[in-house]
């Protein structure tokens, strides 16, 4: 069962009691600090693939993972009417606070009430899938909430780079799971969450998955590191 650390983190923020931030590692990478401002930056302050993203969106939109709202408060400023939904309750409290207007804590897999023109899944939006086995199920179950001509806008990254050792010859344990299947750690004021895990997708990988069930899948633009932006449909 979560703690919901994440929430607390981004609570302690909004109240005015920063004094430190998250800190993330995985089974293949050593502890990296996430700052908690960051986790509430306007359009200005966000990497291209997110505002791509967001120049991209139409009609009625869901912004799947929405954390603080960052993406969902944008949009609603541009008066698209968009829904936020996080699996976080402390996430989804702030996101209200800062002026989200629709914002509801359920799992994307247990959300099924309406049907979208636009469906974003931003910051590695293929995390939330956890396993190379589970996409397709993830992906047919994002088509259920999709109006006729909708779309999903997602990013990740190929970690493949991640695997390089010095002199460029790369580890990757082919007989092994999938090398973009972590397992990902979260602390924050010395309590540490239930391990999760967390899926980064390389593009051909996630275009079959989209193949298998019947959606069109296209690169919009990479990124700095290693990242895309996808548009499926």
């Amino acid at each position: 069962m979560e703690k919901d650390i994440f929430g607390k983190a981004l609570l302690d923020h909004q109240s005015g009691n920063y004094s430190e931030d998250i800190i993330t590692w995985t089974n293949i990478s050593d502890k990296d600090e996430l700052p908690l401002p960051y986790l509430f930056r306007d359009y200005s302050e966000m990497p291209k693939l997110e505002q791509k993203a967001l120049q991209l969106t139409k009609g009625k939109v869901l912004d799947v993972g929405c954390g603080s709202g960052s993406h969902t408060l944008y949009l609603q400023d541009k008066g698209f009417k968009v829904k936020g939904i996080d699996s976080s309750k402390g996430a989804i409290e702030v996101a209200k606070q800062r002026g989200v207007l629709n914002a509801e804590c359920v799992s994307l897999l247990d959300y099924s009430k309406e049907q979208f023109d636009t469906i974003l899944l931003l910051m590695n939006g293929t995390g939330i899938f956890q396993e190379v086995q589970q996409v397709a199920s993830y992906l047919k179950h994002l088509k259920s909430l999709l109006k006729p001509n909708g779309q999903i806008l997602i990013d990740s990254s190929d970690i493949k780079y991640m695997y390089e050792d010095e002199d460029g010859g790369t580890w990757i344990d082919l007989s092994g799971r999938y090398y973009g299947e972590l397992d990902y750690y979260l602390s924050y004021k010395g309590e540490e969450e239930t391990p999760m895990k967390w899926l980064y997708l390389d593009f051909e990988m996630l275009k079959t998955a989209c193949q298998t069930v019947g959606f069109h899948c296209e690169k919009v633009i990479d990124g700095k590191h290693f990242d895309y932006l996808a548009r499926i449909y």
